[in-house]
């Protein structure tokens, strides 16, 4: 589907070159430059640890890799393909490949429904940007891998194995994945991958979400019957709570299932999630979410510079399929850009593990990776930057 920026989001773009605030497209430039610099230096360590990719920092400050069966190991190679699009630097697409070759393996893992993450985000972006063809190749063995979790009598892609009393515990994340599935379906033509992202959506809408559009991070099915057999959380503050990346995994996965399906019920339910997320009391005022919308220590709440980063990114999108609410929604994501591209967010050269953004939170009731750089935070951050800079460019 081609995105179509409405006039009155080019209008809104005019008004807002005209606040006297620095201009949105020198700081995204600036920010992505400061971002080509700092993951050179990222990269530069990496060498020095064959088969690891960056995962996080400690609370001493020290870098915490992982290897590429770890979800999270295809951020650091899409970002440095992001930043090779936008500097055509060949240091950066060199450290792009390199870093993409230590995840191949992983393309027969069907083991974890993370495959979007881990191979999409990496090959996914290497082969649009060269075209080559044994990427085309791993990413389709790859889509296969991940179909084989998919589980018809329940509808759903099978996140997790069996764990807690979970027979076949399904979480929010999973709407991430459905766009590998989609490319694997425009790819090869083979309409199961098409009809698995849609089961899998419909499912998630009639399951995860609660009647003011804010969803629930695990739904466990029975392996059986097919039905529900639990709603609970395994990273928000409670079960009835609004875990704030799960709230922006959703609202992404629903603006890709609109753009990679036309169908006007994902479009609906990605602006019922924008909504719900932009109008709670406790979004705060720069529109960087805390951990959770419901976490009992708001106002002092950790903040999650993950979340805003992947909801910035699906807000940008989504403002050019809405009409005139389009505006409403490139506001916000240009308040988040703003926040995060600022020294309360970014870190400055050198620091902060050589990652780009502080302040995200992994889990705080598991007491892991709370308050610090996140891989994801930065590649969701860095297509956002992407994102709109190309909605400006398209403006001239």
């Amino acid at each position: 589907m081609k995105k179509i920026v409405p006039y009155l989001i080019a209008l809104y773009l005019f008004i807002t070159s005209c606040t006297g605030e620095k201009p949105l497209e020198k700081v995204i430039d600036e920010s992505l430059g400061f971002a080509v610099k700092q993951y050179n230096l990222m990269a530069d360590v990496m060498k020095e640890k064959p088969d690891q990719l960056p995962r996080t920092i400690d609370t001493s400050g020290i870098l915490v890799t992982a290897r590429s069966g770890w979800w999270t190991s295809g951020f650091f190679p899409g970002s440095l393909w992001y930043l090779y699009e936008y500097s055509g630097d060949n240091k950066i697409m060199d450290n792009a490949r390199i870093m993409t070759a230590r995840i191949e393996k992983e393309k027969n893992n069907r083991g974890t429904h993370d495959l979007g993450f881990m191979l999409y985000c990496s090959f996914g972006n290497g082969l649009r940007l060269t075209g080559e063809t044994a990427y085309r190749d791993i990413l389709l063995t790859g889509a296969r891998s991940l179909s084989t979790r998919f589980r018809p009598n329940i509808g759903c892609i099978q996140s997790w194995n069996s764990r807690r009393g979970w027979q076949c515990p399904v979480i929010i994340d999973n709407m991430m994945n459905l766009e590998f599935l989609m490319w694997a379906f425009r790819e090869s033509g083979d309409s199961s991958f098409y009809k698995i992202c849609v089961t899998h959506s419909d499912t998630t809408i009639k399951n995860h979400f609660r009647p003011d559009y804010s969803s629930y991070h695990v739904v466990s099915y029975d392996t059986l019957t097919g039905k529900v057999e639990v709603r609970q959380t395994h990273q928000g503050a409670a079960d009835e709570s609004a875990w704030s990346r799960g709230q922006s995994w959703g609202l992404y996965g629903y603006v890709v299932m609109y753009r990679e399906t036309g169908l006007k019920r994902y479009l609906d339910q990605a602006v019922h999630i924008a909504d719900f997320m932009i109008s709670h009391p406790n979004m705060p005022d720069d529109m960087i979410p805390y951990w959770d919308f419901n976490a009992p220590e708001i106002p002092d709440a950790k903040r999650d510079a993950s979340a805003g980063s992947v909801m910035a990114s699906a807000l940008i999108e989504l403002s050019g399929y809405t009409g005139a609410d389009g505006a409403k929604y490139l506001q916000v994501a240009e308040k988040q850009l703003r926040a995060l591209s600022s020294p309360a967010y970014r870190a400055g050269l050198g620091g902060n593990g050589n990652f780009i953004l502080m302040h995200s939170v992994g889990s705080i009731p598991g007491k892991s990776e709370v308050d610090v750089p996140l891989t994801y935070a930065d590649y969701y951050y860095i297509e956002a930057l992407m994102r709109y800079r190309k909605l400006l460019a398209d403006m001239k």
